[in-house]
């Protein structure tokens, strides 16, 4: 499986943004897929799951703010994050695994995910 991150970049403070991460080779019909974050000097950030039975997941720190979906297809995923602040200012990564760390809660580690993208960058200025 090989996961594509697109869509970061340089915006202002209180604007949104629609991240998109394009799936490639074999997924299984049951799976979870999750948005990750990582700041300099900061430990990585699960932002937000999508289980392939429809369940989703935020992480407490951009609860409220961002929306995770997947197209009917599941060949892509997106987070669509809004009134961004400076804070929010991190490497986004999309990751895969088998349907399990969403129904148990463990893909907010990240550890339990199989497959990553290489990110894209969000900036948020002030």
């Amino acid at each position: 499986v090989r996961l594509v991150e697109s869509g970061g970049g340089s915006v202002q403070a209180g604007e949104s943004l629609k991240l998109s991460c394009g799936v490639f080779g074999y997924i299984p019909s049951s799976f979870c897929m999750a948005w990750f974050r990582q700041a300099p000097v900061k430990e990585r950030e699960g932002v937000a799951a999508i289980a392939s039975d429809g369940g989703t997941a935020y992480g407490n720190s951009v609860k409220g703010r961002v929306s995770i979906s997947q197209d009917n297809a599941k060949i892509t995923l997106y987070l669509v994050m809004n009134n961004l602040k400076p804070e929010d200012s991190a490497m986004y990564y999309c990751a895969a695994a088998g349907i399990t760390p969403c129904h148990t809660g463990s893909w907010i580690g990240g550890a339990a995910m199989d497959y990553w993208g290489k990110g894209t960058m969000v900036t948020i200025s002030s």
